[in-house]
């Protein structure tokens, strides 16, 4: 697999310790945990391994990765992983994409209280589509969703909200029979966003009176009750949206949709442009735009640009995937095979890993060594080095190894 020409490593790597000295006092331990990791992956600093092909003998030297899950390198092997254990909860049916974002206004309360407003937005989001689902005068059933939370818009800006992908249909309330939903609709986005709406600053409202929010800078008036309901009152009558694109065709188009959406970062390393005197240059979508228009670039100096991308950073051991309904981890092995009995459709020969989260950054992860560039052969560890150390001798000398950056 070739190395992107730029990384966002290479930007932390020639303007990162101006930021933290320019920033001192400024950044979480979460943000600083971040930067290092990214600046260390792949190089010497983590340690390695030689491989060698088994075939024609051909080795090469491999730095460790630092397997963190906002790094844009490490992010492709663990959506792989994630992909392979959900492939057995696919069903033979239509899914469906839905959309929930949370008003500018939330936003900005949940990027001082992230762990808390992010939680709320899954709570909501997922008690919304459960209830309308279940509702005899919609679908009449029990159905399942995997929810994905992403916090960035296409330029890096604080842009909370949800993907969720539905089956459709569900398991009668009876537990009897499969119910279909509608050929190309699951459920009204106008009902589903009402209810979302009033869930979700229903919730918000009871943490502030649980003193469970924190308010800095701007928006420190809102510790008061009085000012923080001054706030809110106009979001119980603004629109908020939820957005149901299109159904998927089929299970294998959900999987590729997930691949590119399970494991996504802040900005991956693949829109990176350009990194010279007037900053770092990049790709992006201007949703306002239609057509070919939407695809601009945007060059941000160095500092705001590492600043947009720590934005992003989660709290330790908070989950950005979840699962609902018939697909929560609890009895998600039984509902599966349930619902495959009422579809009439046999159960696949995969079997998945029973892993169903995200949160870690470390574990025991799938062989994704590259075949051997020289004849396709398996390569084989036959050294390993710890960190800051160096193989004992060097591989063959055709390998074209490139150097740790600095």
């Amino acid at each position: 697999m070739s190395r992107p020409r730029l990384e966002v490593a290479d930007v932390f790597h020639h303007h990162a310790a101006a930021w933290r000295r320019a920033n001192a006092g400024h950044v979480s331990l979460g943000q600083l945990k971040v930067m290092s990791a990214i600046e260390q992956c792949r190089t010497a600093a983590l340690g390695g391994h030689v491989e060698r092909c088994q075939d024609c003998g051909h080795s090469r030297i491999a730095y460790n990765s630092c397997r963190n899950r906002h790094c844009p390198k490490c992010q492709g092997a663990a959506a792989q992983d994630w992909l392979a254990a959900r492939e057995a909860d696919l069903l033979p049916v239509g899914y469906f994409h839905l959309v929930f974002t949370l008003p500018v206004e939330i936003a900005e309360i949940a990027y001082q209280n992230k762990a808390v407003v992010y939680d709320l937005l899954f709570r909501a989001a997922s008690e919304t589509l459960l209830a309308i689902a279940a509702d005899p005068r919609h679908l009449g059933a029990s159905v399942g969703a995997t929810a994905v939370l992403h916090t960035w818009g296409s330029a890096m800006t604080h842009h909370p909200h949800l993907h969720m992908i539905v089956p459709g249909g569900g398991i009668s309330l009876d537990g009897a029979r499969w119910v279909r939903c509608r050929p190309g609709f699951l459920l009204p986005v106008r009902v589903l966003s009402r209810l979302f709406r009033r869930l979700f600053l229903a919730a918000l409202a009871d943490a502030h009176s649980a003193g469970r929010l924190a308010f800095f800078g701007e928006l420190d008036r809102l510790h008061h009750r009085q000012a923080f309901t001054a706030h809110l009152a106009p979001l119980g009558r603004k629109n908020w949206f939820v957005y149901a694109k299109p159904p998927f065709a089929g299970p294998e188009a959900v999987l590729a949709y997930l691949a590119r959406y399970t494991h996504r970062v802040a900005i991956s390393n693949s829109r990176l442009i350009g990194l010279d005197d007037r900053g770092v240059t990049f790709r992006y979508k201007d949703y306002r735009r239609s057509g070919q228009a939407r695809y601009r670039t945007m060059t941000l100096a160095p500092g705001e640009f590492i600043r947009r991308f720590l934005l992003h950073v989660l709290p330790k051991g908070f989950h950005r995937i979840r699962h609902y309904g018939l697909l929560a981890s609890a009895a998600c092995k039984a509902n599966i095979a349930l619902a495959r009995k009422l579809i009439a459709v046999p159960a696949p020969s995969v079997s998945p890993p029973p892993e169903h989260d995200d949160a870690g950054t470390t574990g025991t992860a799938a062989d994704h060594r590259p075949q051997c560039p020289c004849c396709g052969g398996r390569m084989i560890i036959v050294e390993t080095f710890v960190r800051t150390g160096a193989p004992r001798a060097p591989p063959s000398p055709e390998t074209g190894i490139r150097a740790p950056t600095p």
